[in-house]
């Protein structure tokens, strides 16, 4: 195996260890190899290794990109503008970046127009740390987003994603987790609807955010290496 493929196999361990840490099913947790700026070719190298699922920032790379890359899931894992929509759902199969009621709009729109007979999956997501420089909407404005969101009938809304406060410490992350599994519980419980995804979890922390639930976690330097 290739140093990509053997870390990809050890992400793959350290991903069931910890569901089986927390006495959860591994198979209930898709890991995402995120491989924003390493060209078409190493990403087409994790596709061969296994990598089903594929974590993308930007919209305009993904587009250059997912021609050269053999057949995977593409999730879109970084804000969305709205100039970019149109192409974000020509290209991506989820979006874990819906933070705000006039982007749930948009996307509606374009779907009706172009994809009428389709609908898109998307995660909201929740600014959980109340970081200013940081998108997402505020764990206080998540209701009024996810029933907008639910009255997109193009939309089929799966859950929740966060990117906590960045610290050296994963254990750091843990709280942070843990209230945005609250919080998805909560609206589960106010909305009535199930949303089953919890998109949270990298490199440096991602075993805790398993502990903590996590459904869906976005791996790119364990897999990919260090990014020149």
């Amino acid at each position: 195996m290739s140093g990509l493929a053997e870390r990809l196999a050890g992400v793959r361990q350290r991903v069931a260890d910890a569901a089986i840490a927390a006495a959860r099913d591994p198979s209930q947790i898709t890991l995402i190899a995120v491989g924003k700026t390493f060209p078409a070719e190493i990403v087409s190298e994790a596709v061969a290794a296994g990598a089903g699922d594929l974590g993308e920032n930007r919209v305009q790379e993904t587009v250059a990109k997912k021609p050269l890359v053999p057949p995977a899931r593409w999730h879109l894992i970084g804000p969305l503008q709205r100039n970019k929509a149109k192409a974000a759902i020509e290209t991506f199969d989820v979006i874990h970046t819906l933070d705000r009621q006039e982007l749930a709009d948009r996307l509606q729109t374009l779907l009706l127009e172009y994809h009428p007979e389709s609908r898109l999956e998307v995660l909201l997501e929740i600014n959980v740390g109340c970081e200013s420089q940081k998108a997402g909407a505020l764990p206080d404005e998540a209701e009024d987003l996810l029933r907008h969101a639910l009255a997109c009938d193009r939309l089929d809304v799966r859950g929740l994603m966060a990117i906590p406060p960045w610290g050296d410490d994963p254990e750091a992350s843990r709280p942070y987790f843990r209230a945005l599994r609250e919080l998805r519980d909560d609206l589960q419980q106010i909305v009535q609807v199930p949303l089953p995804e919890l998109s949270m979890g990298m490199s440096h922390d991602f075993e805790i955010a398993i502990a903590e639930g996590a459904t869906m976690v976005r791996v790119g330097t364990a897999i990919f290496g260090h990014r020149g």
